[in-house]
């Protein structure tokens, strides 16, 4: 199974692809493929890594 968030660290921006109305959210940590974040809208979610590629937010795209 392949880490599809491998990249992400905490402090980084995402979105999730299938709820965008969650807003952005930023990574709290990224263990053993499971990235905690809390989105603005939606609260902590824990993602699963081998099954959600998070979308990563740069300046431009909040």
């Amino acid at each position: 199974m392949e880490d599809l968030n491998a990249i992400l660290a905490p402090g980084m921006l995402v979105r999730h692809p299938a709820f965008a109305q969650w807003g952005v959210g930023q990574v709290q940590s990224n263990i053993g493929g499971r990235v905690t974040v809390n989105f603005r809208a939606e609260g902590k979610v824990v993602i699963d890594s081998t099954r959600i590629e998070l979308l990563a937010v740069f300046d431009g795209d909040n």
